[in-house]
């Protein structure tokens, strides 16, 4: 292991505290190693979702007017109508930095590229003679895209959702991100850039849980301006409020995940690099106060260099007291574990947002892995590479949901229909079967739905 030296010899007082939960000799069972792993503490939850419920059904009730009440609520800005005009999209394209075009337009291609490939096939099966099962898969009509605002500026989060959107061949596309009280009640303009560069002409200045809202109820038309049209597909990162709107609406809408504050994990053994490990973790807890960094270790010696890191690099990088909070917070420690085993079974317990394999033969380590958002393998691929540059996306499920959902990808916007086409002959050849299923079942009706066919003249 070695220290970066790229930092002074002699660390500042500490600032962080970073706990450690220790797992070995406990022989812990899933259940109790998903309630050992840290999590962010769960009242907040419960206190978001009563106001969140409340959110939405002010703006089903009072549409517009709901909007920029709450905008002027929680964003400081008086806002007759939340649709950016076309001129302020073409106008942040035309000021966008060029560095930072460039690196957009680069981030684009990337993520094109990769999700062009992901398109599943549609498929014919001819399972008999004239007995003809296909499944086609079509694009939903219209999607909601969420870009959060707040402690950060996201034109990636752009990339991230508009990209699939499009190769899914979704022809209908509107995008909110919060207004902004220094940019005239606009979002930030490198956002307007972004979305502009990808061709979305359709934006609102509309923040969170309202935002979601909006989207999966609709706004009439008024006197404030052109209405608001429901959405199929809500997707897109955001806060706690953010998730608990998407899950709220959930059934209403399809939803890609309820992806809340960001969270990394890293699993490392003694042949890590600690700066590397605490610059990554560190990079996580820049996102937001809430944010959970945690390193899954076998090895006492590397978490002990890593906490001399965490001190050294977070008294150093820009937004110190915000990196701080989340590497101090419940949501974030060293998990010490026995052995790489041990810490597989952790890793697939927290199924982690983000997960870095930082051991020997990491490819290995990483294909043992069953839950994850995405997993970055070695010390040359980042957390900060799928945040911008990968091809990957960054819209993934936090809080546990990677065990059991997926990161925006193309089919997030995409439904497969099956399509059953039987000649007379081919539905004959089975009749007999369907009569004796519907018998087992006490559903005559759908037997005689078949065997009424055959009794029609010819």
């Amino acid at each position: 292991m070695t220290i970066s030296p790229e930092f002074p010899a002699t660390p500042p007082a500490a600032a962080v505290r970073f706990r450690t939960v220790d797992l070995r000799g406990r022989g812990l069972t899933l259940a109790g190693l998903r309630a050992a792993v840290p999590r962010a503490r769960q009242h907040t939850v419960a206190d978001a979702e009563q106001k969140v419920l409340d959110i939405i059904k002010t703006v089903r009730e009072h549409g517009f007017s709901a909007l920029s009440d709450l905008a002027l609520r929680f964003d400081g800005v008086q806002q007759l109508h939340p649709r950016v005009p076309a001129e302020s999209l073409a106008r942040a394209l035309a000021d966008l930095d060029p560095a930072v075009r460039r690196a957009l337009e680069e981030s684009i291609s990337r993520a094109r590229r990769f999700a062009d490939r992901q398109r599943p096939r549609d498929i014919d099966v001819e399972l008999a003679d004239g007995a003809l099962v296909s499944q086609k898969w079509v694009p939903v009509a219209r999607v909601g895209l969420y870009v959060p605002g707040g402690l950060a500026v996201y034109p990636s989060s752009v990339i991230m959702n508009v990209v699939p959107a499009l190769a899914a061949g979704v022809e209908s596309i509107a995008l909110a991100s919060p207004p902004q009280k220094d940019f005239g009640g606009l979002p930030h303009p490198t956002i307007l850039a972004a979305a502009a560069l990808l061709g979305i002409s359709e934006v609102y200045a509309i923040g969170g849980a309202q935002a979601i809202a909006a989207f999966a109820y609709g706004v009439e038309a008024g006197d404030a301006g052109p209405a608001l049209e429901p959405v199929d597909v809500v997707t897109g990162p955001g806060n706690i409020f953010v998730a608990t709107a998407k899950r709220l609406v959930k059934g209403v809408v399809g939803i890609d995940s309820e992806a809340g504050t960001t969270e990394i994990a890293i699993l490392a053994d003694a042949t890590a690099q600690p700066d590397l490990v605490a610059a990554d973790l560190i990079s996580q807890a820049e996102h937001d106060p809430q944010a959970a960094s945690v390193l899954i270790t076998d090895s006492e010696d590397l978490a002990a260099a890593v906490r001399l890191e965490l001190d050294r690099q977070a008294a150093l990088t820009k937004h110190s007291e915000r990196v701080c909070e989340a590497l101090s917070g419940p949501q974030s420690g060293v998990v010490m574990v026995e052995d790489l085993k041990q810490g597989i079974a952790a890793c697939d317990a927290y199924a982690a947002e983000h997960l870095e394999i930082m051991t020997a033969d990491a490819p290995a380590v990483a294909a043992r892995i069953r839950n994850a958002g995405a997993i970055f393998v070695g010390d040359y691929s980042p957390v900060s590479l799928g945040d911008y540059c990968a091809g990957s996306n960054h819209v993934l499920p936090t809080s546990g949901t990677a065990a059991f959902s997926s990161g925006l990808n193309v089919t997030t916007f995409l439904r497969a229909i099956q399509v059953i086409n039987y000649t007379r002959a081919a539905l004959q050849e089975v009749s007999g079967h369907i009569v004796s299923l519907s018998g087992a079942e006490d559903l005559p009706a759908h037997g005689e739905a078949v065997t009424a066919r055959f009794r029609q003249a010819t």
